[in-house]
């Protein structure tokens, strides 16, 4: 059985949508138990708040499927992917799909790996998924934290903070663990499938039925509403300027994609580093430490997000 949740508030219009499904052909999900008990949480209690009606409201993808740039026919130029490459493969993923799922739970080779995307956020991260060194499912709980979303391990059923990868609430919390991050690109799909011809593309069978043609939050990305509380709400720019978040060590600094977009190269310094920040003619925003020449990842994300999760940050551009 299939059957569709709506959420509406009078002015604001549709907040959530989403949809439990029975005879999908989707792997089965296996359900656990959210952890409720928060000794060591990163979090109070009080600050989460439910998003949709319940653990798994928003389907995460655990079985993907994928096809090949000629068969992505469907995928407008224009059309923004998250893109990764790691053990050599490449992948795709629409956010058209990752609108509706949010978590897609993948493997390169032997190693787990979860895509995922908050649509209120605008962030989209990759992860290695592992919990207490074991591979686990993740699944979205519900739940947001600062407008972000909560997801879950099926292992433990710990909660953890989408931007951040923190483990908040459960035994991961109170061993501090963290997901390890990947690099992952933002890109439109006319500029990805040009650098990489190769790449496979998560397909729309996804044993969910979904019209992944309709974006299911209205005027969201495009106004400046907030359909939940944000702590450390900063105005110093709007609230959905797209921003590049960078992190070393405790110090942190926002890059409007903008201002990126118009330099090319940005060279700057955070703390007592001096990075780098280049965009590529494929649409990569690479960041670089100058000091040792390592790759730092960044973040792509809307302002209000970045700011809530780093408080402190500095920001590229103001005075």
């Amino acid at each position: 059985m299939k059957y569709l949740i709506l959420i509406v508030t009078g002015a604001v219009g549709l907040i959530l949508l989403a949809v439990a499904t029975g005879k999908s052909g989707q792997t089965t999900i296996q359900k656990v138990k959210l952890q409720e008990d928060f000794r060591g949480a990163k979090v109070k209690r009080e600050d989460l708040e439910q998003g949709c009606f319940g653990q798994d409201c928003i389907p995460a993808i655990v079985a993907p499927q994928f096809e090949s740039v000629s068969q992505a026919t469907w995928l407008r130029d224009e059309d923004i992917i998250f893109g990764i490459t790691y053990k050599g493969i490449t992948r795709a993923y629409p956010q058209r799909i990752l609108n509706w799922h949010e978590i897609v739970n993948d493997s390169f080779e032997h190693d787990p790996v979860a895509i995922t995307f908050c649509p209120l956020c605008g962030s989209a991260v990759a992860f290695i998924r592992t919990v207490g060194g074991v591979a686990a499912e993740f699944g979205v709980s519900g739940k947001l934290h600062s407008s972000d979303l909560v997801m879950y391990d099926r292992r433990e059923g710990n909660l953890w903070q989408q931007i951040t990868g923190e483990a908040i609430v459960g035994p991961a919390a109170r061993r501090n663990e963290i997901l390890k991050q990947l690099p992952i690109i933002t890109a439109t799909w006319g500029k990805w499938r040009l650098g990489h011809p190769d790449t496979l593309v998560l397909s729309r069978k996804t044993g969910f039925s979904r019209d992944y043609d309709q974006y299911p939050y209205g005027t969201y990305e495009h106004d400046d509403q907030l359909y939940f509380g944000v702590k450390n709400l900063n105005r110093q720019l709007p609230i959905k300027t797209v921003v590049y978040g960078v992190e070393i060590g405790r110090l942190s600094k926002a890059y409007p994609q903008a201002a990126i977009k118009e330099k090319q190269v940005i060279v700057d310094t955070l703390g007592n580093t001096r990075i780098k920040i280049e965009l590529s003619s494929s649409g990569d925003v690479l960041v670089t430490n100058l000091g040792t020449g390592k790759s730092i990842i960044p973040i792509r994300l809307f302002w209000f997000a970045w700011a809530s999760f780093h408080p402190e940050t500095e920001l590229y551009g103001s005075k």
